[in-house]
């Protein structure tokens, strides 16, 4: 039986496909731990819930080396430059996952001081809620990643969406300046 006989999809794939699979399987994640949610990222990280099954095993100390930011817990105004500065520092293709309430949403913090979300300072790609979130929680946001980033496109493409998202989250209407219920 040769290759030209096999049925199709049984030996072949896409480069994106292969891409995807590489880049879900590799993912290093910048250390950037804010407040108590840094502390659940820490446990997900320890031997009783074991990230390294995920090939993420060493959490990076320099944004050079990490293509995943784990935002954990509430940021601040005078971080939110310092978080922007280190999501530029990374090397691309770069994810960023939104850990926590504070840093989804500014949480129970809705005052002058703290950033009323994360996705006003770095687009993000995965929001995971809770205050604080379990590791379990956090294994689990870091699978729908993988899911995401296996069927992202590459070359122009992915230029293409990176940067529309990116212009889209930094020009939407901050929460503070939102109207609703509570309000």
């Amino acid at each position: 039986m040769g290759i030209e006989e096999a049925p199709s999809g049984f030996l072949l794939t896409t480069i994106e496909d292969l891409a995807g699979y590489f880049r879900k399987s590799s993912l290093w994640p910048v250390t950037f731990g804010l407040a108590c949610c840094a502390i659940e990222m820490m446990a997900a990280g320890a031997p009783r819930y074991d990230l390294s099954r995920f090939g993420m095993e060493v959490f990076r100390a320099s944004p050079r080396q990490a293509d995943l930011m784990i935002v954990a817990g509430r940021v601040s105004q005078k971080m939110a430059p310092v978080v922007r500065q280190v999501y530029d520092q990374m090397s691309g293709p770069k994810w960023v996952l939104s850990m926590g309430v504070c840093a989804s949403s500014g949480g129970m913090f809705n005052n002058y001081a703290i950033v009323q979300g994360v996705d006003h300072v770095v687009p993000v790609d995965i929001y995971l809620p809770g205050c604080p979130p379990r590791p379990e929680m956090l294994i689990n946001a870091i699978l729908a990643l993988h899911d995401q980033i296996s069927k992202e496109p590459l070359g122009v493409n992915r230029a293409d969406a990176v940067a529309a998202a990116e212009a889209a989250a930094l020009e939407a209407t901050p929460t503070s300046h939102m109207t609703g219920l509570l309000r």
